[in-house]
């Protein structure tokens, strides 16, 4: 009998200790993905170099069709500026890429629900400029 109490008795605490384990690790996990939806620090894009011998017409169409075909609307303001908007569901980036025929750059410029405070952004906002970024740099390379 002694036994049998001994043998339930840490059957219980077993399932106790699980329990604890398991509700710990259900909130690390949840905490965890809460964080990558979170903010992050706004990615620019600064001077980013541009290989080879391009004219600055021919980088501002790359540009443009680096945009155009990730679903940013770009629209020609000056002589080597752009300005990008990017519109998803309820959410709105607008950025502004400056360039010659040698560089680009490519800066925050205003959002609509994106939690901008200052310094910090959605994180997603930093995956649409790093995707821009590298669409533009195949559309240079294939000029």
């Amino acid at each position: 009998m002694l036994n049998e109490a001994l043998f339930n008795d840490i059957n219980i605490r077993k399932k106790m200790k699980f329990n604890l384990l398991g509700k710990i690790s259900i909130i690390i996990v949840s905490l965890a993905l809460l964080a990558g939806c979170g903010a992050a620090l706004v990615r620019n894009v600064d001077a980013a170099m541009i290989t080879g011998n391009h004219s600055v017409a021919n980088v501002e169409k790359a540009i443009v069709r680096a945009g155009t075909d990730l679903g940013w609307m770009m629209t020609k303001k000056s002589d080597k500026h752009i300005v990008g908007k990017l519109a998803l569901r309820t959410h709105l980036a607008v950025i502004d890429i400056t360039f010659d025929k040698n560089s680009y750059s490519i800066k925050y410029k205003d959002s609509t629900n994106l939690g901008y405070n200052g310094s910090s952004i959605h994180s997603n906002y930093n995956g649409w400029i790093q995707n821009l970024q590298k669409a533009i740099a195949l559309q240079i390379n294939i000029l």
